[in-house]
């Protein structure tokens, strides 16, 4: 995070006494990125925050995945995952379902209307994309109200969990690494520059902390481990609710971002995919396509020129509107499409000429680029619809 908040009762210098009403004190925790020379937070805590008074594993969601073989752009049906599943039977952490995945991210999708249990990340940043649906995301630095077209940002071993208040879909981006505003868009200080196409208003931090009381909690934790995908998972009980935080600052906490805040940058010509992007990680870039006025080149083409991805796979996921450069492909709301690297992609054929003309386009997409090949989860495996990369040529293989 680019800028300072202090919420709740710290004391007035760090790493110094803060005590109770009573005279005892309160334990300090400092939460921090790359070995303490990144972004931080100090966390005064009730109680100790290395307590723990038992420990068992906890079975993660299928994490194998297949590779992309024979090399394929693919259709998958995110929609008809949990078409037959009961919402409020499933959770936001422990019902998520493997789409995509590679050593640097990992994509999954839930339909949720159940609590989840507490929950820390420690292997990476989450950048939880809210597809429909709303929520209160408890966190141990207080609480976010979230709903359609929400990114909520965990930096990695946050202590949450989901409350939905209604059905939840929730697409789950899950780094190996922290996920942050593009360098770009920042000055060499960290402010949002003038030409970012958002800034620090648009993000929404936690209200402020709140103590809950509790014992022996149990809090599921996924690590790095032996299993599929380098992961393992463990519930930890600890003696105190661990949200016991009386206050905290620093530059290190949740937040939530509303694509619809995300500034469009537009011109006379087809603009690249590198001005959608709204977060990176390592391995990969997030970008957000919004509803916008279109290239007004006499002679412009506003859907894109067909590309070849080189050195990325690009995963789109289409979440309202009618996609104009894939009309007559099949694919519509909760649809993701997969063009892998070493496959020259674009729109359909009769998109072009379509498009031409177009003052607008009212579409609504988030894209997740990767520079390592994607493999596919059970879940990409169980919605892939079979047809998509024939749909260029109008046939497929004879077989």
């Amino acid at each position: 995070m680019p800028h300072y908040r202090s919420a709740g009762s710290v004391p007035h210098k760090r790493h110094t006494q803060h005590r109770r009403a009573d005279g005892s004190l309160y334990y300090e925790e400092l939460v921090g990125e790359e070995g303490f020379s990144s972004d931080s937070s100090l966390v005064y805590h009730r109680g100790v925050p290395s307590a723990l008074v038992d420990a068992r594993p906890w079975e993660l969601p299928d994490s194998t995945t297949t590779p992309n073989v024979p090399l394929l752009p693919r259709h998958l049906r995110l929609h008809d995952l949990f078409a037959s599943s009961d919402p409020s039977t499933v959770d936001a952490v422990t019902g998520r379902r493997l789409v995509l995945a590679n050593a640097d991210v990992r994509l999954s999708y839930v339909v949720t209307a159940k609590d989840s249990p507490l929950y820390r990340n420690a292997t990476g940043d989450e950048c939880v994309f809210v597809e429909a649906g709303t929520a209160v995301v408890e966190t141990t630095f207080g609480s976010l109200e979230v709903g359609p077209g929400d990114y909520v940002v965990l930096p990695r071993a946050t202590t949450h969990r989901w409350r939905p208040s209604s059905t939840l879909r929730l697409y789950a981006i899950e780094a190996s690494s922290h996920i942050a505003a593009p360098k770009r868009y920042l000055s060499r200080y960290g402010q949002f520059l003038e030409s970012a196409p958002y800034c620090e208003r648009d993000l929404r931090p936690p209200a402020g902390p709140e103590v809950v009381d509790g014992t022996d909690v149990e809090v599921y934790v996924k690590h790095r481990g032996t299993g599929p995908g380098g992961l393992a998972g463990t519930v930890h009980v600890v003696p105190e609710h661990p949200f016991d935080v009386v206050g905290w600052d620093g530059c290190l906490y949740p937040y939530a971002f509303n694509l619809a805040d995300f500034e469009p940058i537009t011109g006379r010509v087809h603009q690249p995919p590198p001005v959608h992007q709204v977060f990176e990680g390592n391995g990969f870039v997030i970008c957000n396509f919004v509803p916008r006025k279109v290239d007004y080149h006499p002679l412009a083409v506003p859907v894109p020129y067909y590309h070849s991805n080189v050195d990325s796979d690009e995963v789109m996921l289409y979440v309202d509107g009618a996609y104009e450069a894939r009309k007559g492909s099949g694919i519509g709301k909760g649809s993701v499409s997969l063009h892998p690297g070493g496959h020259s992609h674009g729109p359909q054929p009769s998109a072009i000429e379509g498009s031409l003309g177009a003052e607008r386009f009212d579409e609504t997409a988030v894209m997740v680029d990767t520079f390592r090949p994607l493999e596919l989860g059970e879940a990409g495996t169980a919605c892939d619809d079979g047809a998509y990369a024939w749909s260029w040529s109008g046939r497929g293989p004879a077989r």
